[in-house]
């Protein structure tokens, strides 16, 4: 969060980063009840994660491409 205002990066809305602001991960966010619940949380953290790579290899393979057509 830039401005700390709870509106996550662009202002759209909470846990629309990548967890690395002050209730992200390790930062005291993730207390959850049972096993059960941290299984779904470790789940969705590793869905999430797998989204954020694949949009990262998507990027970066624009711009190679993008090098490529410069060439």
């Amino acid at each position: 969060m830039p401005r700390f205002d709870g509106t996550g990066p662009m202002g759209l809305g909470p846990r629309t980063g990548r967890g690395l602001g002050p209730c992200g991960r390790g930062y005291g966010y993730r207390r959850f009840a049972s096993p059960k619940n941290e299984a779904a949380a470790l789940e969705d953290e590793i869905h999430t994660l797998e989204e954020e790579l694949k949009a990262l290899k998507e990027e970066k393979a624009a711009l190679d491409k993008e090098l490529k057509d410069q060439k």
